[in-house]
């Protein structure tokens, strides 16, 4: 097992790569962006990308307000769930109510990918492969709907 200072210094150094892979790359707008802290331009809509020890994943986090908002906002990607879809090419899974780590109420659409580990450097090119075209997809749909959000 490796122990909490190990697991901390990978999963940075994981994510200091992937920030550096994918700090040429631009938005949908063509300008420079920062990928690890995706700015949705909403304070309660968060792009969250995750990678831990038997998978990897990417959520839109509705969080941090109260249940009637933050349901809200849950239809209002409902109902654009279809151009959701169509834009990024890929299934989701929605969770209308979720508890994140934090033991906080959220509302989650996400994809997982599992069998990977981000201690495993092996695994690193299956991770990234995950999530760089979903990041890029989900950066494509939101500009297309953002303005609906605020």
């Amino acid at each position: 097992m490796y122990t909490r200072e190990q697991t901390a210094k990978q999963r940075q150094k994981f994510w200091t790569n992937f920030g550096q892979y994918m700090k040429p790359v631009p938005n949908a707008n063509g300008e420079s962006i920062n990928w690890l802290n995706y700015k949705t331009g909403i304070r309660n809509i968060i792009f969250r990308m995750d990678a831990g020890n038997q998978q990897a994943s990417i959520t839109i986090e509705l969080r941090h307000i109260p249940d009637k908002k933050r349901l809200h906002y849950y239809n209002q990607f409902i109902a654009l769930k279809k151009l959701l879809e169509n834009t990024t090419h890929y299934q989701w899974n929605w969770q209308p109510v979720a508890i994140n780590e934090n033991g906080e109420t959220i509302s989650s659409i996400s994809q997982t990918i599992n069998g990977v580990n981000v201690m495993n450097e092996e695994d690193w090119p299956t991770i990234i492969s995950f999530l760089k075209p979903r990041i890029l997809a989900l950066d494509s749909f939101w500009e297309l709907v953002k303005d609906g959000f605020e």
